[in-house]
């Protein structure tokens, strides 16, 4: 029998101050996160990042956490839930980094009876710090677990025609004749990492917001793309921040935003964006910001990824 496991990147557990550090840690000593050398990048983490943005961290997680949960788990599982109405297969979730863990989705699905396995990365585009990263952490993890399983990965889907249709109608929902301009705002990567995949990650999210424009029957001045997330020098642009800054400067005051690089709301969707980038374009002299929420459980969206899995 065949089972599903799909997986999104992670988050704390809690909103404990080490449970912050945990997480970040973990994440960020990933040398497919950042792929330094090894000795800096243990420096980097240990001795500045997580000593020194740890309390910062907590406090972005503090404006978005709910009474449930972390945002990121609760709209993954929704996910998961519908999924588990409209599919034959067993279907756990997993995180990349820390709970639930994809030991824990692996074991989950043998007791449940599956022999194969179909992994769902739930990142639209290619990166190594999202894609990469998870292929060989669920590998390894069946490995050291000695499990008989047979695992088959599902690729990127940024340019299916189902994802685009799903995307394109959320955005939709949130458009109105008053919005002068649509922006795409996805997460950043180095610029190194942009170039070692093929097509390239700025390729895939130009294409997708490019085919998302058409349906939307938008002109080319009425939507962009930026780059949001950026932890350093180097690293693609625009930046999203550095967009919302001159947006109004060039006239355009009511926008609405979007985030294709995730399909499900958490800390850069609802923190990031909804609250910091909102301020932003506000007090740049922006009159108006639409969010519009990620794909979460949408219908159509769910829709799609039954097919997805099922092909």
């Amino acid at each position: 029998m065949k089972g599903i496991l799909i997986i999104n990147l992670g988050t704390p557990d809690n909103l404990e101050l080490p449970s912050v550090k945990k997480y970040l840690k973990e994440f960020l000593s990933d040398s497919y996160v950042v792929d330094i050398p090894t000795i800096i990048r243990k420096i980097l983490v240990n001795f500045i990042i997580v000593p020194f943005r740890s309390r910062k961290t907590q406090e972005a997680y503090k404006s978005i956490w709910t009474k449930n949960g972390s945002p990121l788990i609760i709209n993954t599982n929704l996910i998961k839930e519908k999924l588990d109405q409209k599919i034959e297969y067993p279907v756990e979730m997993a995180m990349r980094y820390q709970n639930p863990s994809i030991e824990k989705g692996l074991i989950s699905l043998e007791e449940k009876g599956c022999k194969e396995i179909i992994v769902l990365p739930l990142y639209p585009h290619y990166a190594e710090a999202t894609s990469l990263t998870t292929k060989l952490k669920v590998k390894d993890v069946k490995d050291k677990l000695d499990l008989d399983l047979k695992l088959s990965f599902l690729d990127e889907f940024y340019n299916e025609d189902g994802y685009i249709e799903s995307l394109s109608k959320q955005i939709n929902s949130h458009l109105n004749d008053d919005v002068d301009f649509l922006l795409f705002s996805y997460h950043g990567i180095p610029k190194r990492q942009n170039v070692r995949t093929n097509p390239t990650y700025e390729e895939q999210v130009k294409l997708a917001s490019k085919l998302c424009a058409e349906r939307l029957d938008l002109k080319d001045d009425q939507w962009g793309v930026a780059f949001q997330s950026r932890i350093g020098p180097g690293w693609l642009q625009p930046f999203t921040d550095k967009v919302l800054e001159n947006l109004p400067k060039n006239g355009i005051k009511k926008i609405a935003v979007v985030c294709p690089s995730f399909v499900a709301d958490n800390l850069e969707t609802l923190e990031e964006i909804n609250i910091e980038a909102r301020e932003t374009f506000i007090e740049a002299g922006g009159e108006k910001f639409v969010f519009i929420p990620c794909l979460n459980n949408d219908d159509n969206w769910i829709d799609f990824l039954v097919k997805y899995v099922s092909n």
